[in-house]
């Protein structure tokens, strides 16, 4: 996703052959998975249930953070807090499902820098993205940045999608000379995290000009 400050779990570029594709697998698989977390095959009434849930969440959060009351939220999905920990056993569950979309978007974001074919301003476009996203979702660069190897399996899911883009995005970037070659994806959406939890109540323009210094660190010298 330095474990505690940690982004989504990266993977380095130097792989053998045998790794990648393994990871390839595992990340494709993270995809889907990240597609049933956005559409859940649930049935009729507890897909009603769920999404009550989620846009409780989202205004419980909105107005009081990410450190709001879960009891709330579950009294105004209409649903008993059994059923709420059934979904999400924890905050940080309940946080990144809020914005599982904005996780999906972000994948779906990378695919297409990278379909236009690669490009040495990809990386930093798509960190960009990373940053708008999170920082204007309260909690959720906390709640990324927070990674182990405790992780659930919903948190993972998110973690190792995003992994899969960034590590893509990198490996290009590195492949064409614009960032240095000893450079990790996690290091990357560390920073990429502290500039989204320290500009949640700052402009855009401080947030861009941030990443725009960390890019100047992390190019070829």
């Amino acid at each position: 996703m330095s474990q505690p400050n940690a982004g989504p779990a990266g993977t380095e570029a130097g792989s053998t052959g045998a790794e990648d594709g393994s990871t390839r697998a595992e990340a494709g698989s993270a995809r889907a998975e990240l597609a049933r977390l956005v559409s859940p095959p649930l049935r009729a009434d507890a897909r009603r249930n769920y999404g009550a849930m989620l846009a409780a969440a989202a205004d419980v959060f909105a107005a009081g953070g990410p450190e709001a009351s879960l009891d709330e939220i579950a009294r105004r999905a209409g649903v008993g807090n059994a059923t709420l920990y059934r979904h999400f056993p924890n905050r940080r569950d309940l946080l990144i499902a809020v914005c599982v979309d904005e996780v999906e978007k972000l994948c779906v974001i990378g695919d297409d820098l990278r379909s236009r074919g690669r490009s040495g301003d990809a990386l930093e476009s798509w960190l960009g993205a990373y940053i708008d996203h999170v920082r204007t979702r309260s909690g959720l660069g906390a709640a990324f940045a927070s990674g182990d190897n405790q992780d659930s399996r919903f948190v993972s899911t998110c973690r190792t999608a995003v992994s899969e883009v960034g590590s893509a995005l990198l490996r290009d970037a590195q492949q064409l000379g614009t960032v240095r070659i000893d450079l990790r994806l996690d290091d990357l959406l560390t920073l990429a995290n502290a500039i989204a939890i320290v500009t949640e109540s700052s402009t855009e323009d401080q947030a861009r000009n941030l990443l725009a210094v960390v890019f100047e660190g992390v190019r070829p010298r």
